[in-house]
């Protein structure tokens, strides 16, 4: 059975409330779950302890178990120092594409040619 630490959503429609749950990865992401183990509420301010929650002790369970984090859950876990921090990819999503960088060429060169003369 693959194991999954997660986030399961409550709450209403825009009022966000999660439980961080252990369960069977094939179940779905509100279903059935083995064990709640924490909450995480993304309303309240990032400094405030009552942000996120967690019950240390059956997440080590958990993880001893196998079972494998979430990348959000992973985070959660990093900053309450329970597992080392990973180096996270940067796919450069807001670096322009070919096109427009050949754009920008042509206009810097049409500004400094005029300048030139």
């Amino acid at each position: 059975m693959a194991m999954k630490i997660r986030l399961a959503r409550g709450g209403s429609k825009k009022r966000p409330h999660y439980a961080i749950v252990a369960t069977d990865s094939r179940m779905p992401r509100d279903g059935r779950f083995l064990e709640k183990l924490g909450t995480y509420n993304p309303l309240l301010a990032k400094d405030s302890e009552d942000r996120v929650k967690m019950d240390i002790e059956r997440v080590q369970f958990w993880l001893a178990k196998g079972a494998q984090a979430t990348d959000r859950v992973a985070r959660f876990l990093e900053a309450a120092g329970v597992v080392a921090k990973t180096e996270r990819k940067n796919m450069k999503k807001a670096e322009p594409g070919d096109k427009a960088k050949k754009r920008a060429e042509e206009k810097a060169a049409k500004a400094a040619a005029p300048a030139e003369e």
